[in-house]
């Protein structure tokens, strides 16, 4: 037999082996108290949470109705990390590469799976996921590499977890009276939606646990105590076996170990996953930060305290090495530097920012302005003022320099592809500079990436999946508050190969959302972007957050006053005795005298001080 026909044969058996797994999903709320501490509404799907783990295998197709019966939220579903190769417009986010599903509509997603390893799937309509519209999800391979070398699989998901929901949250986040910028610290840990998680594991046998951090915020520790972990997989990349005591897992990062279990049975061992609480402003004396589980030997005997994360060094992601060896790619064609700023903008409240502009979705998704703008679709202007959307070239080697002038750590992931991570720096040095640096040579491939505080990396991919890929935080507060860029990759490739289901146009419809022209919905003048969307203006000039603070408390102040005046003046007369105001110039001059951003701000940060001025503050994430 020849080789064609070989090959003919193995494709004929990958087909015959493929399924097609049609999902119907009701969006809905559900009642959930997973910490046991608060029930609460969540997101779930057909009235049940925690979501359904999914199991595929590569090659399979999916057909997902998602229906939206949430009543009074529109929503999405991203299938995190798929490349979506040839269906950009499944990718997920609104605004980019679809519209929101409105209440009472159904949107279909249609999709070949193109690739293997651990995965999630999540809303990708603003902070809805902490909400619980999130689950890990796996795609298998008969090829992948570690096949044999394990008895079972477990997955292990793990999330900070909120009381309240996420609407009010974000109101609170971001608003005047919060200028600096604090993200809400979360009530508790989460390990698979649950607390006390017991794992139950043979004497002698080799696992594969699969690691998914699900939450909005909090990066997270992860170890099994007494057990060493072999790091096997990271983001769907298969690589060479790395020994760690302690991995740690940002948000949206996925981890596949095999860990081999002891002879003996007369022990179980805490499993345990720690929320990383740099970032928190406040430490609540209560909240437990952890989420432990164990590895259970014997029912019979007891489960032992976890140790402290203090104890434990985690294992650098940089030094991984990929599995398949790939070299890192040639020298980038094109370079997109983005400085990451935290600041505030004109109503007083905090905003993340690339290069000066904070993230506003268009009016027209950016995959329907590329099919309908023709030539244009190549120039990022049309996309809109605040979307920092960057033009690629089909078959460019991309370079993404990340310049991190906050002080907090941030995830970022880039959808459509994964990236080699050709340079990170340490902590506080700084922006990047190639005459000081040394690429790695077999570079570690991931989707998702923490930039150090003040610190720099470079991440470089081949811009081989035509599309409209989101590159953002993926923490859910810094996504919320702008911190987001597009990658348009190839648009007249997209113009000629890509056609949009009739079903995603009717949601559109529903949404009452455009389908055509520019950012703004321009239709006739490509480059008029009268009306589009846009952030906040910036603050006025000489204006500090402090000083809007005290600006809005001295007009509450002011209004308050003036009420209790007209309330005074329209009361009936009890008393002959008329008083007069009391006035002076002494008086009029101590007024004047006081500088404008203390009127009304001493008794202000007295009885709220979890308010810090901005020159304590600035700078965190």
């Amino acid at each position: 037999m020849n080789l064609l026909s070989l090959l003919s044969l193995s494709a004929i058996s990958a087909i015959a082996w493929a399924e097609t797994h049609v999902f119907d999903w009701n969006i809905t709320w559900v009642t959930a108290n997973p910490d046991g501490m608060q029930p609460r509404p969540v997101i779930g799907i057909n009235n049940e949470w925690p979501l359904p783990l999914l199991n595929f295998t590569k090659g399979d197709r999916i057909i997902a109705n998602v229906r939206n019966q949430l009543g009074n939220e529109s929503t999405s579903v991203h299938f995190h990390g798929f490349f979506q190769n040839g269906t950009n417009e499944m990718d997920g986010p609104p605004g980019v590469t679809q519209c929101n599903i409105p209440p009472n509509e159904t949107m279909v997603y249609n999709f070949t799976l193109d690739q293997s390893g651990t995965y999630w799937y999540h809303s990708h309509t603003k902070g809805q996921y902490p909400d619980g519209w999130r689950q890990a999800l796996v795609i298998h391979d008969e090829e992948d590499p570690y096949i044999g070398k394990y008895y079972e699989e477990r997955v292990i998901t793990l999330s900070d977890w909120y009381h309240d929901e996420m609407p009010g949250l974000l109101k609170e986040f971001i608003n005047v009276a919060n200028p600096t910028g604090a993200e809400p610290v979360p009530k508790s840990a989460l390990m698979n939606d649950t607390q006390n998680l017991t794992v139950p594991v043979e004497p002698g046998k080799t696992y594969l646990f699969r690691v998914v951090n699900i939450g909005a915020f909090a990066s997270q520790y992860f170890w099994i105590e007494d057990h060493d972990m072999q790091i096997v997989e990271v983001d769907g990349v298969w690589t060479e076996p790395a020994t760690a005591s302690m991995i740690y897992i940002a948000s949206a990062q996925r981890y596949s170990v095999l860990v081999t279990m002891k002879n003996e049975t007369n022990a179980n061992y805490a499993m345990v996953g720690s929320m990383d609480t740099d970032l928190f402003d406040t430490l609540p004396s209560d909240l437990n930060y952890n989420s432990t589980g164990w590895l259970v030997y014997d029912s019979s005997v007891e489960k032992p305290a976890a140790k402290s994360v203090s104890e434990f060094d985690f294992y650098d992601d940089f030094e991984l090495v990929p599995y398949d060896g790939l070299e890192r790619y040639g020298d980038a064609d094109i370079t997109v530097t983005l400085d990451l700023t935290m600041d505030n903008l004109g109503d007083g409240a905090n905003y993340a920012f690339f290069n000066g502009i904070s993230y506003v979705a268009p009016k027209v998704p950016i995959l329907y302005s590329t099919l309908t703008t023709g030539s244009a679709a190549t120039d990022a202007a049309i996309y809109g003022t605040d979307t920092n959307a960057f033009v690629l070239n089909k078959g460019d080697i991309v370079d993404i320099v990340l310049n991190n002038d906050d002080t907090g750590k941030h995830p970022f992931h880039l959808h459509g592809h994964n990236f080699q991570v050709i340079w990170r720096s340490g902590d506080y040095e700084g922006h990047f500079n190639p005459d000081n640096v040394t690429f790695s040579s077999v570079p570690v491939r991931r989707d998702t990436l923490i930039a150090k505080p003040m610190g720099n990396f470079v991440v470089r991919f081949k811009a081989d999946n035509p599309g409209i890929w989101l590159f953002h935080c993926h923490i859910e507060w810094h996504m919320d508050a702008g911190l987001a860029a597009v990658m348009v990759e190839a648009p007249l490739y997209l113009q000629e190969n890509l056609t949009i289901p009739q079903n995603h146009y009717d949601v559109c419809s529903a949404s009452g959302t455009p389908t055509e022209g520019n950012a703004a919905g321009n239709t006739e003048d490509f480059y008029d972007l009268t009306g589009e969307n846009k952030a906040v203006a910036p603050l006025p000039a000489g204006f500090t957050a402090r000083g809007i603070v005290a600006l809005v408390f001295s007009c509450v102040a002011a209004f308050v006053g003036l009420a209790s005046i007209v309330w005074y003046g329209v009361a009936p007369i009890k008393n002959s005795r008329i008083c007069l105001p009391f006035h002076s110039e002494q008086w009029d001059a101590k007024i004047t005298a006081r500088k404008p951003d203390q009127i009304g701000m001493d008794a202000h940060f007295a009885h709220n001080p979890g308010i810090r001025p901005v020159a304590e503050t600035l700078g965190d994430a």
